[in-house]
């Protein structure tokens, strides 16, 4: 489904470098990067960023190069990440929380030829990582001392011409699903990122507050129109939902980006109501399914709008939820934005009619901000890629969806996590959403397992409400009582929490391995 044209023309293609260094120069005091007593001021972001870009390319490094960070969250992870773009060097920013195993995959694929590092680190580097290509933020990880390493003040680097084109970072999928892929955005699809910003009203004047991670697209998201419009970024290492609402507060806030999970913590606290944050612009959201309830209470509960984005590390197409717009729309993610193409296709790459209520397919789309390709990995980034008729070129989500006659797209489930049992389809997330109406269930998760008479068959994780004292047979009957025949649950497990990625997605490959690994038959 095609977007509504483009109101303006897109601004002209600038470099995120270029445009920290103007600030510096305009507004020299400004505070770019806060996080606890640290900040660092437009002026003295810009001179380290010199420093990072000129000692990157007394090392040799250069376009076509890439580095990689592994790290928490941190003005030195962003002024090191900034900086090598100065320098035309792509970033491959890790997660620490990977094993040792995935980390060195990654790192080997990336082709970094330095890694940035901190305690954070410490066990995905495993006991094999050689110190000689590292450089160390805090003196706990292995390598140079950061300070050490660093150009002296006052260095400046080589200018570089960066063209859109040019790899900007290598962003790796969290590997729930298989190997990690290395995901090669370049500087235009960065670009367009923070050309859709001027909608949300960033400015000098903004105030940015991050609780997920900067090797997280998700995080990268927001944080880039931030300092792309002049605004201040305030870091969190570790979300901490208390804490979260002291910083809001404290800093008066504009924006935010937050992932599900974090906005069920933030809304369950007791104290969440006493907090003033009356300055809040736009709340956003991505990464993981929002449930509507959730959503309508965040509207009603917290000031400013909420928007959901919904697409992919990627690229391709986006689509756009204004919840605090479209109150009767809060089960959907919302309409494609302007400048994407948003289609459905079956399962043998048939273009289905997006005007038809009834058509459910796989989610593809197009727009000025799509992936190079996976690095290193051709064969992937076909696998990935549909082209229409005309031979226009699409992103495939691997998504199941359809739209509504007002052209708003409704997420089913994801493709793979599709549950075929006994020739029917089962998407999971219409279980969760029977299961979480029940007053004893704070989240779930379905999943399908293997079953000898139906193939395939679903089963639930749910996590308890406190105090709560339904048994698991109970609640298994409840739900059973209130969805088809076909889509019955198989086995209910009470679990103390559903295991999450970083940013908040269910691990769902890890439910099935532990039900598995039980060696029981669901029949």
């Amino acid at each position: 489904m095609n977007a509504a044209p483009v109101a303006a023309a897109d601004p002209p293609f600038q470099t995120l470098a270029e445009l920290i260094r103007r600030h510096a120069r305009e507004r020299p005091e400004q505070p770019a990067l806060v996080q606890g007593d640290v900040r660092l001021s437009y002026t003295e972001l810009d001179a380290l960023m010199d420093r990072v870009s000129a000692s990157l390319q007394r090392d040799g490094l250069g376009p076509g190069d890439a580095i990689a960070i592994c790290a928490q969250s941190s003005p030195r992870f962003a002024a090191v990440f900034l900086g090598a773009l100065r320098a035309g060097v792509a970033v491959a920013p890790l997660a620490p929380s990977v094993t040792p195993e995935s980390f060195a995959s990654m790192r080997g694929d990336a082709q970094a030829r330095w890694l940035f590092a901190d305690a954070a680190a410490l066990e995905a580097l495993g006991e094999s990582t050689d110190a000689a290509g590292c450089i160390s933020f805090d003196g706990v990880a292995p390598g140079t001392a950061f300070d050490a390493w660093l150009m002296p003040e006052g260095a400046r680097p080589r200018p570089v011409e960066v063209p859109p084109a040019a790899p900007f970072n290598i962003i790796y999928s969290s590997g729930t699903t298989g190997s990690p892929k290395g995901i090669v955005q370049s500087h235009g699809m960065r670009w367009a990122h923070v050309a859709r910003g001027a909608n949300y009203r960033y400015g000098p004047d903004a105030v940015t507050l991050l609780a997920t991670p900067l090797y997280s697209n998700t995080t990268l998201v927001v944080f880039f129109p931030t300092l792309a419009f002049g605004g201040s970024v305030v870091l969190m290492a570790k979300f901490d939902a208390a804490q979260y609402l002291a910083l809001a507060q404290a800093h008066r806030i504009t924006h935010t980006m937050l992932v599900p999970v974090q906005y069920q913590r933030l809304m369950a606290l007791p104290q969440f109501d006493a907090h003033d944050l009356t300055s809040t612009r736009f709340k956003f959201c991505t990464s993981a399914p929002f449930g509507a309830a959730l959503k309508a209470d965040v509207v009603k509960r917290w000031p400013g709008g909420l928007i959901e984005f919904y697409g992919m590390t990627e690229g391709g197409g986006t689509c756009i939820l204004a919840a605090h717009e479209h109150p009767h729309k809060l089960h959907t993610v919302g309409q494609p934005a302007a400048g994407s193409d948003i289609r459905l296709i079956d399962d043998e790459g048939r273009e289905l009619p997006t005007a038809n209520v009834d058509a459910i397919g796989e989610v593809v789309g197009h727009s000025a901000g799509m992936m190079t390709g996976y690095h290193g990995q051709p064969a992937k980034t076909r696998e990935a890629e549909w082209f229409d008729a005309s031979g226009k070129r699409f992103i495939r989500t691997g998504d199941i969806g359809r739209f509504d006659a007002d052209g708003f797209l409704t997420l089913l489930d994801r493709k793979k996590d599709l549950v075929i049992s006994g020739g029917f389809n089962i998407y999971p997330s219409d279980l969760e959403a029977v299961l979480r109406e029940h007053p004893a269930v704070a989240d779930a998760a379905v999943v399908g397992v293997p079953s000898t008479r139906w193939g395939e068959t679903p089963i639930a994780f749910a996590v308890r409400r406190a105090h709560a004292d339904a048994t698991p047979d109970a609640l298994l009957q409840w739900v059973n009582a209130r969805v088809g025949k076909t889509q019955r649950l198989a086995r209910l497990q009470w679990v103390i929490e559903l295991p999450r990625s970083a940013i908040g997605k269910v691990l769902k490959r890890e439910l099935r391995e532990r039900h598995i690994a039980s060696g029981l038959d669901p029949k």
